[in-house]
């Protein structure tokens, strides 16, 4: 690393340590890489509000919806496997999704966010959201097509994933629960061995408890453990939206993974071509409703949905945006909750994790993850 890249990636970690400082947030923990090599590895600040327990690179956190990119990999690994395609009509395999207008929309709707149903955090009130099979027994039963499929596309906390998360059990050759394929398939291949579906046992004393500080509108129930948001802690979980821990480090690896274009370590999860076309923009111009409203309410420029196959992706102008404006256009990742995220930018071959403590309010969370965005390229260009 040439002196001006420590001098730039040197204020990055002051412009963190501001932050905490500041209460923005409690903590992070941020791994950046150029090319394969890890260029900024730091743990700054505390897990809690208290400020007793300090972060440290292997802790582990709760990935919220940057999830949802472990279950968007296996989707494209499945249609690579040929046991669907994405024009595959999605109650071709899952047959109880019926009901117009929501039984016309493909795998290609659910995995752009185009499908069509209203973007709910849960099927139904009150609900556990800890086991796949009634996740989807809800859905199935309670959140019916909004608009046609294709017309909008709308951000899904929850559904789009939990349908993925089946069709991906109903069709696994080897007859496997969610969770275990998803440790044989990719967690394990990856080395990611700090990552789990659930809170796995040995990981519990890494664990940082989420801190939601009222930014999340819904509980997340376990039935084995009390609390709000004790699906966080709970090793028996399977949900594929919501419900995977890691740590930066191991998702640097999968970010890693797709910067190499499917290949980690002689280990090939997908092809490039598939790489190539999920970082493509699938969504034209339209806007994405949930984030039309928060821009709206921050009285920001409404950007375009920039949706990939699962990925967000940057595209190109000038609005606000979680990759930042140093970004190129093909960069692609995924974001969790106020607290988490990943990305690669394939031209400047950065790839870039990062897992923070005390979630953050949507807005914040965007200018905050843009601005740490840009101070990591202008160090690593």
């Amino acid at each position: 690393m040439t002196a001006i890249w420590k001098e730039r990636l040197d204020e990055l970690k002051q412009v963190i340590e501001a932050d905490v400082a500041r209460g923005d947030y409690y903590g992070a923990v941020l791994r950046i890489g150029r090319g394969g090599v890890v260029v900024f590895d730091e743990a700054i600040g505390h897990a809690y509000a208290d400020g007793e327990r300090e972060l440290k690179k292997d802790d582990v956190f709760s990935l919220f919806s940057v999830t949802k990119a472990f279950t968007n990999v296996l989707i494209m690994r499945a249609i690579e496997q040929g046991r669907f395609s994405l024009n595959t009509k999605v109650k071709d395999v899952l047959p109880e999704f019926t009901g117009q207008p929501r039984e016309e929309a493909t795998f290609w709707h659910l995995i752009t966010h185009q499908a069509g149903m209203l973007g709910v955090w849960s099927p139904k009130p009150g609900m556990y959201l800890d086991r796949l099979q009634e996740l989807y027994d809800e859905s199935i039963a309670h959140v019916q097509g909004a608009s046609a499929p294709g017309e909008k596309c709308d951000y899904s906390p929850l559904v789009n994933h939990v349908l993925m998360g089946m069709a991906l059990v109903r069709t696994d050759p080897k007859g496997r629960n969610y969770q275990t394929l998803l440790h044989e398939d990719l967690f394990a291949p990856l080395k990611m061995d700090s990552t789990s579906m659930g809170l796995r046992k040995d990981l519990d004393s890494r664990h940082v408890r989420p801190d939601m500080r009222g930014t999340v509108p819904i509980k997340h129930l376990s039935r084995n453990i009390e609390g709000d948001h004790a699906l966080f802690e709970d090793p028996e979980v399977e949900a594929p939206h919501v419900g995977c821990a890691s740590t930066t480090g191991d998702l640097w690896r999968f970010a890693e993974m797709l910067r190499r274009e499917g290949e980690l370590e002689g280990y090939r999860i997908l092809s490039p071509r598939m790489v190539r076309l999920a970082r493509k923009i699938h969504t034209g111009d339209k806007p994405n409703e949930l984030y039309k409203g928060v821009a709206l309410r921050a009285g920001w420029t409404v950007p375009p949905a920039n949706q990939g196959l699962g990925f967000q992706v940057r595209g190109t102008g000038v609005f606000q945006h979680l990759f930042g404006q140093l970004s190129s256009p093909e960069t692609f990742g995924n974001y969790g909750a106020g607290s988490t995220m990943f990305w690669v930018d394939p031209e400047a071959d950065v790839s870039f994790s990062f897992l923070s403590a005390g979630v953050m309010t949507q807005a914040a969370n965007i200018e905050r993850c843009g601005k740490l965005s840009d101070l990591a390229l202008s160090g690593c260009l």
